[in-house]
């Protein structure tokens, strides 16, 4: 866990991979079911609002890279934030749709900070 705040240069880096794993995670999902650019956006949008409101709560812009706390409120705030807005919107949410949303989004969302976290202590280990 990074005891220092993120550079300015991490910051858009780390949101812009939470939004391009959102973003894959909608890709995957809507190539099952063969439809176009519209579809996707219609299914993005709630997950990227509930991305920024997860990176407002978090405060995700001082630590992006933690997974705790920053990386599993970002996921799950997502989760429900998009799901909420879905229903909202008046789209469909299934038991089975929200499992696997909460399965792949904690993947994608805490994955790629795991494996960062992993090449910054290896960077570390190797300086110090």
């Amino acid at each position: 866990m990074p005891s220092r705040p993120a550079g300015p240069s991490l910051v858009p880096l780390a949101a812009g991979a939470d939004a391009a794993l959102v973003l894959l995670f909608v890709l995957i999902g809507r190539a099952s079911h063969g439809e176009g650019l519209w579809g996707v956006l219609l299914t993005w949008w709630p997950f990227l609002a509930g991305l920024a409101v997860g990176w407002l709560v978090s405060r995700a812009w001082r630590h992006p890279l933690r997974l705790v706390w920053t990386g599993v409120i970002v996921w799950l705030v997502t989760v429900v934030v998009g799901m909420f807005l879905r229903v909202a919107s008046g789209q469909g949410v299934q038991l089975s749709f929200v499992i696997v949303t909460v399965i792949v989004l904690g993947v994608f969302l805490l994955g790629w900070r795991a494996i960062a976290l992993l090449v910054q202590r290896r960077r570390s280990a190797r300086i110090g």
